[in-house]
């Protein structure tokens, strides 16, 4: 199944190098890995992924010094860290991308995900975001990876 969908992506546009912090999206073919979601606010996802729901002590590091880094941990944590419980509805479902994850490059990027988009509709800090809808017909078609380039 091929679809073009519009997305909103990071501050930074579409990068063949991305860099932690530099807020731009990576450009390629990357993998679905597993989803998150907030089973206080929404339904479980349809897929084929692995799914699981959040709790308040989950968080993504994103220090590029520390063994953890781009890797799920749990809060707290001792390195610089991003916390998945969000105040907000951005991180209500989460896909993890396959992205500098295989091996792990310090500096390379972290973090990187499906998610829905941030109030107002302003780009992403490197994410890929969507509407609730269009994410949920995206995870239940089965999708094992999606391409990120600029059209």
């Amino acid at each position: 199944m091929r679809a073009i969908v519009p997305v909103m992506i990071g501050a930074g546009g579409i990068r063949n190098q991305k860099n932690e912090g530099d807020h731009a999206t990576p450009a390629g073919i990357l993998p679905l890995r597993r989803v998150f979601y907030r089973a206080d606010r929404v339904a479980s996802p349809v897929c084929q992924l692995p799914v699981e729901p959040l709790c308040p002590l989950d968080g993504w590091c994103d220090d590029p010094t520390h063994r953890d880094y781009n890797r799920h941990v749990t809060l707290p944590h001792p390195a610089r860290h991003e916390r998945l419980w969000r105040d907000d509805h951005v991180y209500d479902i989460i896909v993890v991308l396959g992205y500098n994850d295989g091996p792990v490059r310090p500096g390379a990027g972290s973090a990187i995900f499906m998610h829905l988009p941030p109030t107002g509709g302003g780009p992403t800090e490197g994410c890929i975001a969507m509407a609730e809808p269009e994410l949920r017909r995206l995870l239940a078609a089965g999708l094992g990876e999606i391409e990120v380039r600029p059209v």
